[in-house]
C-alpha cells in the first residue's frame, strides 16, 4: 500500500501544478473569481499534498531512541496542519464571495468556461486517486478532502461559468464560490476535530463498560483500573491498565491472560495491549483514575 501511495501523491501533486498554473491564467483573462478562487484553492492543495508527502515518508521510519513509539503520528499532524489550513481558506473565499456581490465585475463565460471544464476533469482524477487509501488513512483522507472539496469547486464554476457564458447571469459567480466555501469549512471542521482528537489521546469511541466487562470475565481478575485508552495512529488503537490479582497468580498464568484478554479486546478495535498487574494497591480505585488517585500514585 506504502509504495502505491507513494505514486497517487507523486501523480496527484504534478497534476493540481498544471490546473493552478492554468486556473491562474484562466482567471486573469477571465476576470472570474469563482476560478482564480479555485485556483487559489489548489494552489494550497500543492502545499497541503507536499506536507502529506513528507509526512507520508516520513512515517515509514522505524522507531530509535528518540521516537520510541515510531514516526506514524507525522500522519495526524499533516492532517492536522491540513485541515486547519482548510478552514482558513473557506473563511477567506467566503468573505471574498460576499463582498464580489457588493461589487461585480465582468467575466468572460467562454474562457472561464473552458478553463473550468478542464479543471473539473484534472480534480475528478485527483480525487479518485486518492480514494481507496483514504478511507484507511486520516493524513490520506486530508488529501482526498482538498481533492473533493476542488472537484466539487470545479463543477460549481462550471456551472456558474454556463450560466454566465449562455445568460450572462454574473451573480452565479460568487454565489458559487459562497457554496463551495461553506462546504470545505464543514469537511475541514470535520477533519481538524478527528486530527486533534488522536493528537489529545481522546478515546476513540471505544466502550468502557464492555472492556471492564471483558478484562472482569476471567476470574483471576479482581478489579482494573487507572485505565487509558487512546489512538496512536491509524493503525493502532492502545489501551494501558492496570489489573488487581491473587498473590499466588504466576507469572506464567499472567502472561496467558493477557494474551487471552487482549484476543477478546480485539473485538472492539483495540490491539495494543499493555497491563499492569497489581496484588492490592488500586484494588478500590476505578477505572478512570481521579485526581486525587494520581496524586496518591505518584
Amino acid at each position: 500500500m506504502k509504495d502505491q501511495t507513494t505514486k497517487r501523491y507523486a501523480y496527484v501533486t504534478a497534476l493540481n501544478v498544471i490546473i493552478t498554473v492554468a486556473e491562474f491564467i484562466g482567471g486573469f483573462v477571465s476576470g472570474s473569481l469563482s476560478l482564480l478562487s479555485d485556483a487559489v484553492h489548489n494552489l494550497s492543495d500543492v502545499g497541503a499534498i507536499v506536507i502529506s508527502f513528507v509526512a507520508h515518508l516520513i512515517s515509514n521510519r522505524r522507531s530509535n531512541k528518540q521516537k520510541t513509539f515510531g514516526y506514524e503520528r507525522a500522519e495526524t499532524l499533516a492532517a492536522f496542519t491540513n485541515g486547519v489550513v482548510l478552514i482558513l481558506i473557506s473563511i477567506v473565499l467566503f468573505v471574498e464571495a460576499i463582498e464580489r456581490f457588493w461589487q461585480p465585475t465582468q467575466i468572460s463565460g467562454g474562457v472561464m468556461l473552458i478553463v473550468s471544464i478542464i479543471g473539473l476533469v484534472a480534480n475528478i482524477v485527483s480525487m479518485l486517486a486518492m480514494h481507496e487509501d483514504g478511507e484507511k488513512n486520516l493524513n490520506v483522507r486530508s488529501t482526498f478532502i482538498h481533492m473533493m472539496s476542488d472537484a466539487l469547486s470545479s463543477v460549481a464554476v462550471v456551472i456558474g461559468a454556463i450560466f454566465i457564458y449562455f445568460w450572462k447571469i454574473t451573480w452565479l459567480d460568487p454565489l458559487m464560490t459562497l457554496l463551495v466555501s461553506v462546504f470545505v469549512f464543514h469537511e475541514a471542521c470535520s477533519l481538524t476535530k478527528k486530527a486533534a482528537n488522536v493528537l489529545m489521546e481522546s478515546n476513540p469511541d471505544i466502550d468502557l463498560d464492555e472492556v471492564n466487562r471483558i478484562v472482569l470475565s476471567f476470574p483471576e481478575i479482581k478489579n482494573i483500573h487507572h485505565v487509558h485508552v487512546w489512538r496512536y495512529s491509524d493503525r493502532y488503537i492502545m489501551l494501558d491498565a492496570h489489573v488487581n490479582v491473587d498473590q499466588n497468580l504466576t507469572a506464567g498464568r499472567f502472561e496467558e491472560l493477557t494474551d487471552e484478554i487482549s484476543q477478546k479486546l480485539t473485538v472492539l478495535g483495540i490491539n495494543h495491549t499493555n497491563f499492569q498487574v497489581e496484588c492490592e494497591r488500586g484494588k478500590n480505585d476505578q477505572m478512570i483514575a481521579s485526581d486525587q488517585d494520581k496524586k496518591e500514585a505518584e
